[in-house]
């Protein structure tokens, strides 16, 4: 059964970096939905459809849509914001829990549990915060999730990966994540399989992206339901327990910190910018450059609050401007527009400092150049949708490995 064709559904879409990466490879979205809950103008779902057709694209909320008409299909994916996953209520009387509304996890783990034909394969995307969250019950999020999953049936595997040490041109920290649902060989093979082995050498990430463990693989048992996970997970430890690779089977956590082995090409901030074609807009203003330096550089000062108390503030100052020989910094949402901050990118050229133009920012995040073009969307929306999106390059990779583990175990 050579390249068989996978079917995908894909959550939160954004402006579709999960399906640009995926695409690439024997990957086909039968299904998407895209909805931000706060505004009005749908912006990038309008994009998604501009690019990929209206068919099979959903622009309602998610926790709307009922789960039958979403169609069958053997991968789940998508980017889910971090939120408090913590469980606010059990239902004596029906089988299974509510997390809290708005909760944007529960609305995966509804289509979960309600789909007959449940997806066989989870690629899941979140920031590497998660790990860690909340302060006070340090990986509490983090166990809430798995042990959902291995209530749903199934297993999962997690890496926390910076796109620029692997050559990629944005220094861009997310964790990722696979579930194999029990049916599945790859599930069976999890079970038997030496775990250090799988996480390093034999696994879909560890194919994609190669890396030395650095310390002994610790085991951990996730105990009780959801509630009492919410309740109890680590209350008094200060770190969390969840290292920056691991996997789950079965209710037992094996995870180990890893580092990466890549000595490839490297794409650098310089690599990637637009020379002679930058409009005057992006340009900084002579007068606003005293507010720029001031914003980037290193601080020590007293502040006041808003009641009058005053305190000692410091912070260490940027490289200003931008290194061009490195991986660009982090894109935030607010990157785009005039004026100055501390966070945006700024760039010399030989017309003087400026600020990244969108096609730029699609470039740092290995999107296709002008993807978020379209009529009535601003350059600073544009910029906004980069900062919520993925290194497109990581998803290829990730999702090429996959399917190689696919087709080399379940079509065999």
């Amino acid at each position: 059964m050579e390249n068989k064709t996978l079917k995908v559904a894909e959550l939160f879409a954004g402006v579709g970096g999960f399906r640009l990466g995926l695409e690439k490879s024997n990957y086909k979205v039968v299904w998407s939905n895209q909805w931000e809950p706060s505004t009005k103008m749908q912006h990038a779902s309008m994009v998604y459809e501009a690019r990929f057709g209206k068919e099979n694209h959903s622009n309602q909320d998610i926790a709307t849509v009922a789960t039958e008409e979403i169609p069958d299909h053997d991968l789940l994916c998508g980017g889910f914001p971090c939120q408090d996953y913590s469980v606010a209520t059990t239902l004596h009387n029906s089988k299974g829990l509510k997390g809290k509304k708005g909760v944007l996890w529960w609305s995966i783990h509804r289509i979960l549990e309600e789909k007959k034909n449940k997806p066989k394969y989870l690629f899941l995307e979140n920031v590497d915060r998660l790990l860690k969250s909340p302060a006070k019950q340090r990986g509490r999020d983090f166990a809430v999730m798995l042990q959902s999953l291995n209530e749903l049936g199934y297993a999962v595997e997690w890496r926390v990966i910076n796109a620029a040490e692997y050559g990629m041109p944005q220094r861009r920290r997310r964790v990722f994540f696979i579930g194999y649902h029990k049916s599945t060989e790859i599930y069976k093979r999890l079970q038997e399989t030496d775990k250090i082995d799988w996480l390093t050498k034999e696994g879909t990430i560890a194919n994609a992206f190669p890396v030395n463990n650095t310390n002994s693989i610790q085991k951990i048992e996730l105990k009780g339901d959801l509630v009492e996970i919410t309740n109890n997970f680590n209350k008094t430890g200060n770190l969390s327990p969840f290292q920056n690779t691991g996997m789950l089977v079965k209710g037992k956590v094996f995870t180990v910190k890893t580092e990466p082995i890549y000595d490839g090409e490297r794409t650098f901030l310089g690599d990637i910018l637009q020379n002679g074609e930058v409009t005057p807009e992006f340009f900084i203003n002579e007068k606003d450059k005293p507010k720029w330096e001031y914003l980037k550089g290193a601080k020590k000062e007293k502040r006041k609050t808003k009641d009058g108390f005053e305190y000692n503030y410091s912070e260490g100052g940027m490289i200003y401007p931008d290194a061009l020989d490195n991986a660009s910094r982090t894109i935030i949402t607010g990157e785009g527009g005039k004026s100055p901050s501390r966070f945006k990118h700024v760039v010399t050229s030989n017309r003087g400092l400026r600020r990244l133009t969108p096609i730029e920012l699609e470039r740092l995040n290995m999107f296709p150049d002008n993807h978020t073009k379209l009529e009535g969307i601003s350059d600073t929306k544009r910029a906004f949708f980069m900062g919520n999106a993925l290194v497109v390059g990581v998803i290829e990779k990730i999702g090429e490995e996959l399917y190689k583990q696919i087709n080399q175990f379940e079509y065999a």
